[in-house]
Order: structure tokens, then C-alpha cells, then sequence
């Protein structure tokens, strides 16, 4: 099963339309289960809810064999955290999906590093959903000690006399 989440804050129909669509072509052999939020398309082709609770949630991240999803940090950690492939499509300003292109930056990151894989547009979909299905997330190093020291000397800094 895939699991489709566009997250909690908004909805997504610019990617929920462009999975069902890729249904509709017979190109994904298996089952799609969505979380859409109050969105104005409903898929045709599989289940959707608006929300799901956090427990809920997580029971579909883990026994998922891969995500789709917007390009927010909370997704983006959960399918790391549980070693699932993932593929995004960043929210865009052009389309008023956002205020912003900072899941266009945090996306790309990530797919520089082998985390995920990136759909920067609805055409980029259905080549990116047939990756899906072999694509081995390179796994996250744990780097909290260098985070931890940026955030030691920033506050250091403060301390200094001006």
C-alpha cells in the first residue's frame, strides 16, 4: 500500500489530482490510501480521508511499501525514520500553495543527499511514482553533535560584547 499524505495544514489537489490521474493510467499496481485534508478534488481512484490522528497516522507511515506527499519536515523525517522510499512534490508560491518555495529548497536538499525522490511538477509524477517502487533511501546520519555545537556558538555570540 502507498500511502498519500498532504499533511495537516492545507490541502494538496494539485498532487492528489496528479496520483489519480496516474491511477486512472493503470500505472500503479497497487493500493493508495490518502490523507488530503479539506480539499476541494476527491480522488476517483482510491481512499481518502481529511485527517487522521497521530497514532493512525504513524500505523500507515510504518506499513506503508512507499509515501508520496508534499515536501514538509514532518513526512520527510517520519519516512526516514522508518526507512520508507519517499517521494515528494514540493508546494509552489506560483500556485498559491504556499508563501513561500521553501519545500522546493528542502526537497532538493534532501534529494541531493539520496533521501528522497522529487517531483517538481505534475508531469514528473508518473516517471517518479515507477522509481518509487525500487528506490532504497540513503539512511540519515544522526549529526545532533554538530547541531548542537552551531547552536552552543550562536549563543555564545550573544554573550559577547558588542
Amino acid at each position: 500500500m502507498i500511502f498519500l499524505t498532504v499533511g495537516t495544514q492545507f490541502p494538496f489537489d494539485r498532487l492528489v489530482r496528479g496520483i489519480d490521474g496516474i491511477f486512472d493510467k493503470g500505472l500503479i499496481g497497487e493500493e493508495v490510501f490518502a490523507q488530503i485534508g479539506e480539499a476541494s478534488y476527491k480522488p476517483r481512484n482510491f481512499e481518502s480521508v481529511a485527517s487522521l490522528d497521530a497514532k493512525v497516522f504513524g500505523k500507515y507511515l510504518r506499513e506503508a511499501s512507499g509515501i508520496i506527499s508534499h515536501a514538509g519536515m514532518g513526512t520527510i523525517t517520519g519516512a526516514l525514520d522508518n526507512e520508507k522510499p519517499l517521494l515528494v512534490m514540493p508546494r509552489s508560491k506560483r500556485y498559491g500553495e504556499v508563501v513561500n518555495d521553501h519545500q522546493a529548497a528542502i526537497a532538493r536538499k534532501f534529494e541531493e543527499l539520496g533521501h528522497i525522490l522529487v517531483a517538481y511538477q505534475e508531469e514528473d509524477l508518473q516517471g517518479k511514482v515507477k522509481e518509487l517502487k525500487s528506490f532504497v533511501p540513503r539512511p540519515r546520519k544522526n549529526q545532533a553533535g554538530v547541531v548542537a555545537g552551531r547552536i552552543r556558538n550562536f549563543l555564545n555570540g550573544l554573550n559577547e560584547p558588542k
